[in-house]
């Protein structure tokens, strides 16, 4: 719920051109579906209805594979808001993303969500997180600057497992640079409001407290 209640909140504050979606995703199942198409065969397929006849190919012979290992996919569990640009062929500006208890009960799922979080960055998509987990005390935040090689940032940051936080790499005077809004989170105190940043220039205020208010009012919990 709170994924989307942010977005009802981001409604009447995206300037035009803008467009905010839940997307929530459970392990291999997505919760929410923010867009579904329709396959149609194309020219050279064959279709359902045509008994299989269709533009022959000739088959590519594959060798064996070199190493063939027993394993799972790793699952990834997503609650996020993202935000994109639809002027400009609906390009993703911002996203923000809710850990989870899964995102940090083992070492590859912590690493999948940092890695996420910096491939978004390096894009130049800007990330907000809000980590509200307190049965794991591991801090996304610090791995992800470690991760991105900015381990001397890990003093200026919350210590503390429960945060909120903006980030943004942008370039300033031809140079890169990598912009933080931080703000460490108590239990029973008032969730932050933070940035968020559609372009170098243009931000919203997303208010973390009055969202996470109404998604408890709608599931009735006190």
């Amino acid at each position: 719920m709170w994924p989307g209640n942010i977005v009802q909140q981001l409604r009447s504050k995206l300037p035009e051109g803008y467009l905010a979606e839940p997307r929530v995703r459970l392990g291999a199942e997505f919760e929410i579906d923010i867009g579904a198409m329709e396959y149609e065969p194309g020219p050279f397929e064959p279709s359902s209805d045509s008994g299989g006849a269709g533009l022959a190919t000739m088959a590519y012979p594959v060798a064996k594979p070199d190493l063939t290992v027993a394993t799972e996919l790793p699952e990834q569990y997503e609650y996020e808001v993202r935000i994109y640009d639809v002027t400009e062929e609906r390009t993703l500006v911002a996203a923000i993303e809710f850990v989870s208890p899964a995102n940090k009960d083992r070492p590859e799922h912590r690493n999948n969500f940092v890695a996420k979080c910096a491939a978004l960055l390096r894009a130049g998509i800007a990330v907000t997180i809000v980590d509200l987990v307190t049965v794991r005390r591991f801090n996304l935040l610090q791995e992800l600057v470690h991760f991105i090689g900015l381990p001397k940032l890990s003093d200026r940051l919350p210590a503390e497992p429960i945060y909120a936080a903006s980030l943004r790499w942008i370039r300033v005077r031809k140079r890169a640079s990598l912009q933080l809004w931080t703000k460490p989170v108590a239990v029973g105190a008032a969730l932050p409001t933070l940035p968020l940043w559609l372009s170098e220039t243009l931000a919203v205020p997303v208010d973390f407290e009055a969202s996470y208010e109404a998604a408890c009012y709608d599931l009735r919990i006190t």
